[in-house]
């Protein structure tokens, strides 16, 4: 019996840093002050690229609707 290798849909900070192009540091302080989605799990923060690109998109909505 052969295991499938389970496919990964969330990033540690430092992955989502990389992902998002911004610093680990600015991910750490996005986190504390609670403006970015993310799910702390037995001590990690993880965050689903799903929800980054949401994240992603609303900022870009809020930067042209001034």
């Amino acid at each position: 019996m052969e295991l499938q290798k389970v496919q990964r849909t969330t990033l540690t900070m430092k992955e989502a840093a990389e992902y998002l192009g911004v610093s680990y540091w600015l991910i750490n302080q996005l986190v504390r002050r609670k403006q970015i989605p993310c799910s702390k799990v037995g001590g990690k923060f993880l965050f689903r690229v799903q929800a980054l690109d949401g994240y992603l998109s609303d900022k870009e909505q809020e930067s042209v609707n001034y």
